[in-house]
């Protein structure tokens, strides 16, 4: 047996403060007697050593790097009077045991800048500061080795080609050429991205402390906060054993203390630590006899990183789901006290499956001696993602939480925080870090069970439309789910489980994800045709759900919505705008009675939107009140050619076009039930939307199905909706539009009243973008394909240069071709110009057409009646 595996089959271990210079302290687990006394340390801390500031314009919870990160980008971007608190020492928690990786490279778009921002930051940050940061930069390579991997790769090309960092797909010879020691016997391909490396957390922590006090921030610890009580003007009262701070806002930063800091204010922030381990060994002769630093190793099949450390190796696995171990009991009982510089015990039978592959890819593993295994906290959200900027429920209250790689992410996160602090909004699009994404759906088991997916799922294969199954279902159940979970493949959305498609019998059944086209292909076009030329249902009570009324509401809503607000009975498309015109959410506003209005956005958005309105209210003190009825009303789609006639079955209402128009709204009885119906379809056809109390969701739903059996209805689900709708020219938020993109260059100018008599949020700066004219718009494309078609975030290339980049993709079933929505260069946007779209590492030819491909059922039916008119 080699000696790496006796020396872990003996345990052996040494503290990593030791190794990196820091007092050493003992490796144990917290035990009733080190509680008491921990208990008993807090009650006698020491003094500050300084003057106690008594208010704050911010005050930032939590010194780890995340936490002194935005004390130093707030301090540097001019505020004064920022405090952070540290409850013992500045990286005390996942800071100060972190493995310290750094990369630019992360599958989704938008964390890609906060990569990278992160990274220049650090390579700059010693010479400002005078602090060393330890900041190593010898690259990074993610190994290939199957074909889906290499699928894999080459999607993530596509979605970096328009982004600043550099990447490069290579072959096995230049895998080995960065990393020598290396079997390259099952290495098909390497994603290289030059820059990237690691840095040691304690310093990097340190410099920005350093920074932080330089531009004239405090720092005080030991400091813990003992209380926070919120104010009636919205600012907040931080206690402390030292006083109490009177802050403007305060930043919770506080890593696997979250919960508890949220729960002094009433939340359950759905965080949860788990056990990450990771091995360091002594001198490896063939690492010290190399010339230049290795670059660092992701071996994604075989789920582990290895880097260079000194001149022996550092490499952590991530465990299988089974095999991985969260630390609940912080989640019921809280983090022991005085827990900070401590790690757990190891338990090396858990990643020995790794060890071993490991050994087989890097042999000079199998001889080396080891003097370190640390086994620490690191925090997991349900879905990996951290909880970035402010919280819905409560004024000024921000989290900086949830980091499961928080020092890759703290100086783009630091950044990203103060950027909206000091300006009023967010510097870019990050909704997927949103802390508002959650809400009371998210409770202990399936936080535990995602978080524990998630850190066994953390290096599979990234597949376009990806479904994770643990703790699914939620109590968040629509009132057709049980009728419909078995007859189609569900999604997960904010809770929800939404049918994606439906089977027939020959179908291939089932979730078969891919990178090319899959066995939903074909459902999804019958689907498509089905609402086309006859009538179909769907499920969509995701939908989120707000009630707005009393004295000011129209005031309210004309001050948020740059549309302006429809008259009772009547619903229109408005969009919520950031102050500097930027598109932060897209309604749909109905005026029920006099002053109520119904306000509907995507599921995703529940918590994000609702913020938003709340904030507006509360600081522009607007007489209203606000209630989120998301989960006390189904909502049914019907639409296509026979929808109409389907209803009439049901309901005494006049459903014809004279009496039931387009974009009105009315309460009818719909077999025996009270319904509130819009007349509006997302897929462009006739239609209509209607809402439901949960409770008769079924029976309504029952009876469409049999009043519509001569009709030929049927089911269909979001990606028949989704191809539906982008062959109608409909555009979606958080793709064709978001905090990136400003609603001039996304092609809505038709809903935003920039000569209505309201000053609304976003109309003087729209004004001077319409004033200056645009630099790019958004077109509209068709692509030739072959099994692959877009779905948004690739790049558009002409003559060998890259021009832009698509936002939405799908198949066209009705014109047979694929369609996309993408961005391009004013001088690019003429119908008929010709460009390139690359899919999985090749490009494909494709044309901006005229939109949209399909007219939709109003358009037509008005060209109709005006062409029978002129004849």
């Amino acid at each position: 047996m080699s000696r790496i595996l006796n020396l872990i089959n003996g345990h052996l271990r040494r503290d990593l403060a030791a190794y990196r210079g820091i007092a050493l302290l003992p490796l144990r687990t917290i035990s009733c007697t080190s509680r008491k006394q921990a208990h008993e340390s807090d009650a006698h801390t020491s003094a500050l050593r300084k003057r106690w500031k008594d208010t704050a314009d911010t005050v930032i919870i939590g010194g780890g790097c995340v936490g002194v990160s935005v004390a130093y980008h707030l301090a540097k971007a001019g505020m004064k009077d920022v405090v952070l608190l540290e409850k013992s020492d500045l990286t005390a928690g996942s800071t100060w045991h972190a493995a310290g990786l750094a990369t630019y490279y992360h599958p989704g778009i938008n964390l890609k800048k906060v990569h990278y921002d992160s990274i220049k930051l650090y390579e700059k940050l010693e010479q400002e500061t005078g602090q060393a940061v330890g900041f190593h930069s010898p690259g990074s390579v993610r190994i290939a080795s199957s074909a889906a991997r290499v699928d894999e790769m080459r999607y993530q090309m596509t979605r970096t080609h328009w982004h600043v960092t550099e990447q490069y797909m290579i072959e096995p010879e230049r895998v080995l050429e960065l990393f020598p020691l290396l079997n390259i016997d099952k290495v098909l391909a390497g994603l290289y991205t030059p820059g990237d490396g690691h840095i040691d957390p304690y310093s990097l922590t340190m410099a920005l402390a350093a920074g932080a006090r330089m531009y004239g921030a405090q720092i005080y610890n030991p400091a813990p906060v003992t209380a926070l009580n919120p104010t009636a003007d919205g600012k907040w009262d931080v206690q402390t054993p030292h006083g109490t701070i009177r802050a403007n806002r305060i930043v919770n930063a506080t890593g696997f203390w979250a919960r508890e800091v949220g729960k002094m204010i009433g939340f359950e922030h759905p965080t949860i630590p788990v056990h990450h381990q990771y091995i360091v060994t002594a001198t490896v002769p063939e690492v010290k006899a190399l010339k230049t630093e290795l670059a660092v190793i992701r071996d994604l099949d075989a789920s582990y990183y290895l880097r260079q450390e000194r001149d022996g190796l550092l490499f952590g696995p991530y465990e299988k789901m089974e095999k991985m171990v969260l630390q609940d009991s912080w989640v019921r009982d809280g983090v022991p006290p005085g827990f900070g510089k401590e790690l757990f015990e190891s338990d090396l039978d858990r990643i020995m499956e790794h060890v071993e592959m490991a050994m087989e890819m890097v042999p000079v593993l199998k001889k080396a001696d080891i003097i370190n295994i640390v086994s620490g906290p690191i925090t997991y959200t349900p879905d990996l993602m951290p909880m970035v900027g402010p919280h819905q429920g409560v004024r000024n209250y921000w989290t900086a939480i949830g980091f499961g790689y928080g020092v890759i992410h703290a100086g783009g996160i630091g950044k990203f925080l103060s950027d909206w602090i000091v300006n009023g909004e967010p510097p870019y699009d990050l909704i997927e870090c949103d802390p508002n994404r959650y809400g009371k759906w998210v409770e202990v088991p399936f936080l535990c069970d995602k978080a524990r997916e998630s850190y066994g799922f953390n290096n599979v294969v990234g597949y376009p439309k990806e479904e994770r199954f643990a703790g699914r279902p939620t109590h968040r159940k629509s009132g057709v789910y049980e009728l419909l979970k078995d007859q189609g493949s569900m999604g997960f959305h904010a809770g929800w489980e939404q049918p994606h498609w439906f089977y027939k019998p020959g179908d291939d059944t089932g979730y078969k994800p891919s990178f090319r086209r899959t066995n939903w292909f074909g459902p999804v076009g019958r689907e498509c045709k089905l609402v086309m030329e006859k009538v179909g249902v769907i499920d969509l009570t995701p939908f989120a759900k707000y009630i707005v009324k009393g004295k000011d509401s129209q005031k309210l809503l004309d001050r948020l919505f740059a549309n302006t607000m429809p008259k009772v009975g009547l619903t229109n498309i408005s969009h919520m705008l950031t102050p500097n015109g930027r598109v932060f959410a897209e309604v749909t506003i109905t005026q029920l009675a006099p002053g109520e209005f119904l306000l509907i956005t995507g599921s995703g958005s529940e918590g994000h939107d609702l913020r938003y309105i709340e904030a507006e209210a509360s600081d522009g003190g607007y007489d209203v009140d606000i209630t989120n009825v998301t989960e006390d009303i189904g909502v049914l789609g019907i639409a296509g050619p026979n929808s109409r006639k389907v209803l009439q079955k049901l309901t005494d209402e006049d459903l014809s076009d004279a009496g039931f128009k387009f974009l009105h709204c009315k309460v009818i009885q719909l077999a025996g039930v009270s319904v509130r119906a819009i007349r509006i379809s997302y897929t462009g056809e006739l239609g209509w939307e209607l809402y439901i109390d949960q409770k008769n969701m079924a029976a309504v739903y029952q009876a469409m199905m049999e009043a519509g059996k001569d009709q030929g209805i049927d089911n269909f689900g979001i990606y028949a909706m989704s191809s539906l709708r982008l062959e109608k020219g409909f555009r979606g938020w958080g793709a064709e539009m978001n905090c990136d993109t400003n609603p001039l260059e996304a092609g809505l100018e038709y809903f935003i009243k920039l000569n209505k008599p309201a000053d609304f949020i976003g109309k003087a700066a729209l004004q001077e973008i319409k004033a200056k004219g645009l630099k790019r718009k958004l077109s509209y494309l068709a692509l030739d394909t072959d099994d692959v078609d877009p779905e948004g975030n690739e790049t558009i290339w002409l003559n060998g240069k890259v021009v832009g980049n698509t936002t939405s993709g799908a198949y066209s079933y009705t014109a047979q071709q694929s369609l996309a929505f993408g961005y391009l260069p004013l001088e690019l946007c003429s119908v008929g110009q010709k460009v390139e779209v690359e899919l999985l590492g090749k490009k494909y030819p494709a044309m901006v057409i005229q939109e949209p491909l399909v007219l939709t059922e109003p358009t037509r039916t008005r060209l109709q009646k005006k062409a029978k008119g002129k004849a």
